[in-house]
């Protein structure tokens, strides 16, 4: 060890964002959250993951929440770390892609509420739906971090990551993430990976991969001892399963080390007991299921991920038909590949399962198309790596359709001001038309719950139990 020059690993700490969006289906709620803040302030992480992803949509659907009222007051609690969110591209953080104006506009509000960092992914890793994103990240002065969404398949080979790394960097991006959703990037590859990555681009490289199959305590080892500079856990409540690694089993494993990273184990310790209550509470309740914390090795043999699972069993159980999962599984890579090998990410993931399904319970292949699937095929989600099955396309298009094949968003009128006019009786702060723009029915119902909420401090309690106040 004594040749090897003193390079501590930094740590992004996912707790607050990924870990419980990946075990408790993103239920923990800001007053949860606030009373540890001031510790975690104090370990040192490169950054806190915060906000984006699914807390948005989940802020507002099931705990009634204002996600940008989440953020501000983590901004306030953080006094020495870095915030991070992740970005769905052109998506924002909702399904569909938005025009410019909108995605611009976001990232312009989501740093003025306190974010450092933006994680930008695009579903096909088309960049072409992440320049708008990076540019406006640039703008504002935060970090424009673009996320690989990593995969297996024949197109995916060292080359192509190296190519695209090069690209991100020419397109404006301050550092790459290896985006392992599924948990396939196993430990030798990571390092092979992370060495051809370090060669061909001067950006600092993060790593984030979940613990589904079981691989990712030494996908990191061998990633660190790769130049890896970022590598992303969670405290050990809401840890491995299909959540990341735990924070105190990687700061342990380079202590003593050129990559030790300095953090206080009894802090550590501190924060670990402040959660498990909170775990434990959510496995009592069934919000945990003990599934999502085991090994499933099936990820590497399907490339399916562990929220993807979950989502194919639901449906499957929904119509009686359990039995077909095995079934299902054989066909997701066959639907991958007609539909041009996609990484299986957010939405990706749920037009090809949703899609399996559906040719298994027919009984015939492509007899029932959904609205996604023929989206991506017309190409308004962008370009795959690889081209669609022809034959397929024909039989759910049809032979005349029209492709697209410009970046989608170009075809989107600005649609800020028309979404201000829709939602502007609601409005109370400047962010209500993001929240508006990103989940129209979801705010509106939102809107309506704040303001009785506000009316009830208005007018007390007991004037709301007898119906004595104006809704």
């Amino acid at each position: 060890m004594a040749d090897i020059e003193k390079k501590p690993i930094k740590i992004m700490e996912t707790i607050l964002r990924d870990a419980h969006q990946s075990l408790i289906a993103t239920r923990m709620t800001t007053e949860q959250m606030l009373p540890i803040v001031d510790k975690m302030d104090k370990v040192g992480y490169h950054a806190v993951e915060c906000w984006g992803g699914a807390t948005f949509d989940a802020s507002l659907r099931f705990l009634k929440e204002d996600p940008w009222e989440r953020l501000r007051k983590f901004r306030d609690g953080f006094k020495n770390t870095k915030l991070q969110m992740l970005f769905r591209g052109q998506n924002i953080l909702g399904y569909r892609p938005y025009a410019d104006d909108v995605v611009s506009y976001f990232v312009q509000k989501s740093v003025a509420n306190g974010i450092d960092i933006i994680r930008i992914f695009d579903c096909l890793n088309d960049l072409r739906n992440l320049q708008t994103a990076v540019s406006a990240a640039n703008a504002e002065k935060a970090e424009a971090q673009v996320a690989l969404s990593y995969t297996l398949g024949d197109a995916y080979t060292l080359e192509y990551w190296v190519e695209i790394a090069k690209r991100i960097e020419d397109m404006g991006a301050d550092s790459i993430c290896i985006k392992d959703m599924a948990g396939l990037l196993v430990p030798y590859e990571a390092s092979r990976l992370i060495k051809a990555l370090k060669e061909a681009t001067s950006l600092p490289i993060e790593l984030h991969t979940h613990y589904t199959s079981g691989v990712a305590s030494m996908t990191y080892l061998k990633a660190v001892e790769a130049g890896v500079d970022v590598i992303d856990t969670a405290v050990s409540p809401f840890a491995l399963g299909t959540s990341q690694p735990a924070t105190e089993v990687m700061v342990e494993t380079f202590r003593g080390t050129p990559y030790d990273t300095g953090f206080d184990q009894s802090l550590l310790a501190e924060i670990a007991d402040y959660f498990r209550p909170i775990r434990d509470e959510a496995l009592a309740s069934g919000l945990l299921n003990p599934k999502n914390m085991g090994v499933d090795i099936k990820t590497l043999m399907y490339q399916v991920p562990g929220g993807m699972l979950s989502n194919l069993t639901s449906q499957l159980k929904e119509q009686n038909a359990e039995d077909k999962y095995y079934d299902v599984l054989a066909e997701v890579p066959r639907v991958r590949k007609d539909l041009g090998e996609p990484p299986l990410v957010t939405p990706s993931s749920q037009i090809v399962g949703t899609q399996a399904v559906f040719n298994v319970l027919m009984g015939e292949r492509y007899k029932m198309a959904t609205k996604e699937t023929k989206d991506i095929l017309s190409g308004k989600y962008g370009a795959t790596v690889k081209p669609f099955n022809e034959d397929v396309r024909k039989k759910v298009l049809g032979e005349e359709a029209e492709i697209i094949t410009c970046r989608p968003a170009d075809l989107l009128e600005d649609e800020l001001d028309t979404l201000r006019g829709e939602c502007e009786k609601w409005m109370q702060q400047e962010e209500d038309v993001l929240t508006y723009a990103l989940f129209p029915q979801v705010a509106t119902e939102f809107f309506k719950y704040r303001e009785a909420q506000q009316t009830k401090v208005d007018y007390g309690e007991a004037d709301v139990k007898h119906g004595s106040y104006p809704v």
